[in-house]
């Protein structure tokens, strides 16, 4: 079985597109039937995205913790007793590509780190996407590490200690534990994942913070 692991934190607005599109990769013809079970995990949520998670067939955890790295463990944890093989990570803010799981599986590695692309520049401008595109590599071989797009078999990741309890760079510190481990990780953009570059982004120092940064850099060379 594969799992698909979704932190939200008061996730209502996204949800539903981030579900309808993890829909599509589990059936994709590439899994050959295999099962594919979603869990969302709801971190202190107080909004609709519990029953979000219901209307679109998902598992869901609830935790209080306003931690990204809990959130993504707790998940990871209920797939592990369930017997997953296999654990997919994308964000709640975030839509993947109907053959994403399928990638994934296709590097035969214990890792996958792919690539994000942003879905919508308008909040932002066109100053801050040139900075952005200049010093991102949307190619194999690339050494990006994002929440939203990152796949690991459950052996590796029960080997390299699963998630650490960050508020941020939870997923960094995961794939250096699996480095260490000597997992093979690949650095692919053959799984694909949109994501959003909105301002009240949830991890405080993750990709909506580095986003800001860039606004700010830019703000900087006009004046």
């Amino acid at each position: 079985m594969i799992a698909v692991i979704i932190p939200a934190h008061d996730e209502e607005r996204h949800l539903p597109a981030c579900l309808r599109s993890v829909a599509r990769a589990a059936e994709c013809a590439e899994l050959a039937g295999e099962s594919v079970r979603v869990i969302v995990v709801l971190d202190a949520c107080t909004d609709g995205s519990a029953r979000v998670a219901a209307r679109h067939g998902a598992q869901a955890v609830r935790l209080q913790a306003r931690n990204v790295g809990k959130a993504r463990a707790a998940g990871a944890a209920l797939a592990l007793e369930q017997g997953a093989r296999w654990l997919s990570f994308t964000d709640a803010d975030s839509e993947v590509a109907p053959d994403w799981i399928a990638a994934q599986l296709a590097e035969a590695a214990q890792c996958v780190c792919g690539t994000v692309q942003v879905a919508d520049w308008s909040g932002y401008g066109t100053a801050v996407r040139r900075q952005y595109e200049a010093a991102y590599r949307d190619e194999p071989g690339h050494r990006h590490i994002h929440g939203a797009n990152l796949g690991v078999c459950a052996q590796s990741y029960q080997a390299a200690g699963g998630f650490a309890p960050l508020c941020s760079h939870e997923d960094v510190a995961l794939v250096e534990a699996l480095a260490v481990s000597g997992a093979r990780i690949a650095w692919s953009n053959r799984p694909r994942v949109r994501t959003s570059a909105r301002a009240d982004y949830r991890a405080p120092q993750g990709f909506g913070a580095y986003l800001d940064r860039l606004h700010a850099e830019a703000l900087g060379v006009a004046a």
